[in-house]
Formats: structure tokens, C-alpha cells, sequence
């Protein structure tokens, strides 16, 4: 068994991107564990500067298996926009895998972020406002959507119901804002679930082949 974890111990950009990349070279897979798109990896190739904020740095050889973890929170429109662009620059992502049990940022996740943010006023904690925290909190109070449920139509559409009257109520009585409507949302993520569905797999399964297979796994982190 061969695996190294990459973990941040201050507040970012320690170089962890750098590292990663000089790092993925030696291995055979390459797993993002946790965090979301409120951080990233800048990482410099031939001249070429890709950020990265969800794909593991490993995208970048094309001979490597990336996986995104169950530990990570996933904003589909984020991870889709990163394939295009990647794709657009002549990056192939089919040896990309996201996990099932991954859960799932949602506009809700954003606004309690940003309306959170203002009304700490000068004591805020200076996140970026694109609901890693709120989804997190979600994930631990055990209500939250995994991408397995996003996956399903109907035990989709049940759970975002349910989430989302308990979301708009929250909003609307903390902070007066009105909510979001549930029948264009559940079209907006149904259609995401059909573009992110090819990437879908247990990543924690192919994590375990590849140990006792004895492959060398990088284990990146985003903070």
C-alpha cells in the first residue's frame, strides 16, 4: 500500500498546487478529498497557467486516474464550467470520477453564505460566498443532497422539496429574502444530473482497488 495525503496547514496558498502537480508525475491516482470551489490550484504547464478549484491537479497527465471524493461539497455548474474549459484547452477528462456520495451546493447554500456574511458586518469571515459552509452544515445535520439522490428523479425532486421549504422558511425569517422557486430549480439540477451522470462512480471503492493493488495514490487537499 502507497499513498500520501497533501494537506494545507495555514490559511492557503502555501503552494499546495505546486506540489501537487510535481507530486501526481510519480502516481497513479490522484483523489481531491475534500473542500469545494472556494479554493483551488494554480498550476503552471509549458508556459500554461490552469486553475483549478474542484478537478484534482492530476487532470493535467493524461495517464492518471483523478477522483473527486465523497469529503468534497459539488457545485454542478462549477464542476461543468471547469470540464468546458479544461476540455476547450485540448485537456481530456475521461480518466475523471466524482463520487456518488459527494453532496451537492445548491442556491440556498450560496444566499445563507452571502446574507450570513453581511450580517456579521465587520466580524465576517471572509469566505467567498459560494456555500461550501452552509452545504457542510447540511452534510452534518444529515439533510443534505448527494449526488446518488441528484442521480434519482423522484428521490431527487423529494428531498429538494423538502429542503427547499426548509430553506426558503429559514431565509425568509432571518433575513427577509424570499426563497427560490422549487419547480425551476428541479429542472435546473435535473439537467445537470444528466451532464455530471458519465462521471459518476464509487470513488471509494476504486480508492480501495487501487491500494491493494498497490498503485500509488496522492491524496490533494484544498485547505
Amino acid at each position: 500500500m502507497s499513498s500520501l495525503v497533501i494537506v494545507g496547514a495555514q490559511w492557503g496558498d502555501e503552494g499546495k498546487g505546486k506540489l501537487t502537480d510535481y507530486l501526481a508525475e510519480k502516481a497513479d491516482v490522484v483523489v481531491r478529498y475534500q473542500g469545494g470551489n472556494n479554493a483551488g490550484h494554480t498550476v503552471e504547464v509549458d508556459n500554461e497557467i490552469y486553475k483549478l478549484q474542484l478537478i484534482p491537479s492530476g487532470i493535467l497527465y493524461a495517464d492518471k486516474q483523478c477522483l473527486i471524493g465523497n469529503g468534497v461539497v459539488l457545485d454542478p455548474e462549477a464542476f461543468l464550467n471547469e470540464i468546458r474549459n479544461l476540455e476547450n484547452r485540448g485537456i481530456k477528462t475521461g480518466n475523471l470520477k466524482v463520487s456518488d456520495r459527494a453532496h451537492i451546493i445548491f442556491p440556498y447554500h450560496k444566499k445563507i453564505d452571502e446574507l450570513s456574511e453581511l450580517k456579521r458586518g465587520s466580524d465576517d469571515l471572509g469566505t467567498t460566498k459560494k456555500g461550501i459552509g452552509p452545504c457542510y452544515m447540511d452534510k452534518t445535520e444529515r439533510i443534505g443532497i448527494r449526488v446518488c439522490d441528484l442521480l434519482k428523479k423522484e428521490v431527487f425532486a423529494k428531498k429538494l422539496k423538502s429542503n427547499l421549504e426548509l430553506k426558503n422558511a429559514y431565509l425568509k425569517k432571518i433575513y427577509d429574502f424570499e426563497g427560490y422557486s422549487y419547480d425551476e430549480m428541479l429542472a435546473k439540477y435535473l439537467e445537470y444530473a444528466e451532464q455530471i451522470r458519465p462521471f459518476v462512480d464509487d470513488t471509494s471503492v476504486l480508492v480501495y482497488e487501487a491500494l491493494k493493488s498497490q498503485k500509488k495514490v496522492l491524496f490533494e487537499g484544498a485547505q
